[in-house]
């Protein structure tokens, strides 16, 4: 064992965990682990402008990596502007590792300067969190700390860390090669269950794979694995929010996403299926709809590695508590063994009724030559970027729902965007996240005026570390999410929806050294997207969309999967008293 003081000993257990990025803010607490960032060149620091964005830059840095994001904060106020992004990657699975600093031990409890209990404050908002009062113990916690944080379902974990200990010296613990944890979730499914899934495959007449984040936070062999049994069963796919990536969007199987603002033939393949495969989503609110009428003649399969969400919201028939990746390679492996039997010609009568579904064409709107519509600058930007090494992130609002109908994801980690939280100024600080973890892709934040501008003092971060971030905004000049529920709910009655006042865009960009570009007429959309491309730098690209416009299609709140409003929908009094409380 080798002795140093606590703030030593965070900077060597972050490296044995491989960490190569920190995503933080100094303040006193935690000046003793600062100095020592300053004495080493293996970690690299980046400072962001708030702590709410340092940890949703950690959000996105995992998101794109697969790797745990590392975050380093301190008491009081730093440790409280972290609680929404710290709630967000609870809510969304995402593997992040909290440090923040703490008054010393022997102060806690006498509401000293910047004092907070933030082991208290955290508790519901972590997967587990440590108030180390023994400098021996920080190593060993921040080593569990990280087992706990990626093993299983990932979520965020936090370390509270006093000045004294910091201070002070002990014994350093190396990283265990096999974890003393308590904390070993199972991985592998249950056989006698997969086998009587697999049994179910075999006679399906209805099926659909429903796929969420819980394949992408698997790893890549997950993503691979349910491409080869969607590709070898010839079974549709559709998938959440949290979900694109994780099959491909190109592939003739891919239904497009489904839920509140999901794709007609995805909403009604969930609706009239008889064999529903969860794989790693955990039927949240959005896609479920009325739950009485959610899929009501189908059965259903639910493979997660968090038993809690197993019976949770829906009843599943084949319950499989595991990894998705062990159990899809058990349920191909047993499949084939059987012969690859599925009921084709049903199948294919069902594809039928799908392809029906599609000549719908729930997507199309009503261009135009005078404004930019959100859909056809979206269209735009994936034409014009899907050769790309591409990653997107998003705020949350109406854009975010535009950006998951009209971008196509074919790989995993692509997607960025806050789900289950639906936390506006997201995308930005996530953005930075990325761009650190991949300095030569591009990464473009699909984002709404109003959510951008809730974090947009991380443009100072952007443009410190030289980072080529572009903030594609869509600027209709109103709230659009809510407006568009204050019309269908509430008699267009606008109340405090508009954004008044708003900066202009071109100039506060060119006031962090960054580029500022305006686009207001379609004809000349093309040319602005690719010169936003071209810049070598951080860019705000200002698109001004029609203001009024909404997304759809879309289930009204309290109502089941196949009562959908279209493109040219009535929107007066289509959500109810029922529905109203569950916007």
């Amino acid at each position: 064992m080798t002795e140093m003081t606590g703030a030593r000993m965070v900077i060597e257990a972050l490296k044995e965990q491989g960490v190569d990025t920190v995503f933080g803010y100094p303040g006193g607490a935690v000046l003793p682990i600062y100095d020592e960032i300053f004495q080493q060149n293996e970690i690299r620091h980046i400072l962001v402008r708030h702590e709410q964005g340092a940890v949703h830059a950690a959000e996105g840095y995992a998101r794109a990596t697969g790797k745990p994001g590392v975050v380093l904060v301190t008491s009081g106020p730093g440790a409280t502007n972290a609680v929404t992004g710290i709630t967000d990657a609870l809510m969304d699975s995402i593997p992040i590792v909290v440090l923040t600093g703490q008054v010393p031990t022997f102060m806690i409890g006498s509401d000293a300067f910047q004092e907070a209990d933030t082991v208290g404050i955290t508790r519901p908002c972590t997967k587990m969190n440590w108030l180390v009062k023994e400098t021996d113990a920080l190593a060993a916690t921040i080593h569990e700390a990280f087992h706990i944080c990626t093993s299983g379902r990932p979520g965020p974990v936090l370390v509270d860390i006093p000045k004294d200990v910091q201070f002070a010296t002990g014994e350093y613990t190396r990283k265990p090669k096999t974890s003393p944890s308590h904390y070993h979730p199972r991985v592998k499914g249950d056989i006698e269950m997969i086998t009587a899934l697999v049994e179910a495959i075999e006679t399906a007449e209805r099926p659909v794979f429903y796929t969420g984040g819980g394949v992408i936070n698997s790893g890549p062999a997950a993503s691979q694995l349910l491409r080869e049994l969607v590709d070898a069963t010839g079974f549709p796919v559709t998938s959440t929010l949290m979900g694109l990536g994780a099959y491909a969007a190109r592939d003739k199987n891919w239904l497009g996403m489904l839920g509140m603002h999901g794709l007609y033939e995805a909403n009604l393949a969930m609706h009239d299926c008889d064999l529903m495969i969860n794989v790693g989503a955990r039927f949240d609110d959005r896609i479920t709809g009325r739950i009485a009428d959610f899929s009501p003649g189908s059965r259903k399969a639910h493979i997660d590695i968090d038993p809690s969400s197993i019976n949770k919201v829906i009843h599943a028939d084949f319950p499989i508590v595991g990894d998705v990746a062990h159990v899809l390679e058990d349920v191909l492996r047993l499949w084939k063994s059987r012969g690859r039997k599925t009921n084709a010609g049903a199948v294919q009568r069902w594809w039928g009724q799908i392809e029906d579904w599609r000549k719908v064409r729930c997507l199309d709107y009503t261009n135009s030559e005078t404004t930019i519509k959100p859909q056809y600058a979206l269209e735009r930007l994936e034409a014009l970027t899907r050769d790309h090494d591409r990653y997107i992130c998003t705020e949350v609002g109406q854009h975010q729902m535009w950006a998951a109908q009209y971008l196509g994801f074919n790989d995993p980690n692509r997607w960025m965007t806050s789900g289950g939280l639906g936390t506006m100024g997201y995308g930005f600080p996530a953005s930075i996240g990325v761009q650190i973890a991949h300095p030569e892709a591009l990464v473009i934040n699909v984002a709404g005026e109003a959510s951008w501008l809730m974090n947009m003092q991380e443009m100072g971060t952007a443009a410190q570390y030289r980072l080529p971030v572009k903030q594609f905004i869509l600027n209709n000049e109103r709230l659009g999410m809510v407006r568009q529920w204050q019309e269908l709910l509430h008699g267009e009655r606008y109340s405090h929806s508009w954004s008044e006042s708003l900066p202009d865009f071109v100039k506060l960009a060119e006031a962090f050294g960054a580029k500022g570009i305006l686009c207001k007429d379609p004809a000349d959309l093309d040319d602005a997207i690719m010169e936003m491309l071209a810049y070598d730098g951080p860019v705000i690209f200002d698109c001004l969309v029609e203001k009024h416009e909404n997304c759809f299609p879309m289930i009204p709140s309290g109502k089941a999967h196949n009562e959908m409003l279209l493109g040219e929908a009535e929107t007066q009094g289509v959500i109810g008293a029922a529905g109203g409380v569950l916007v």
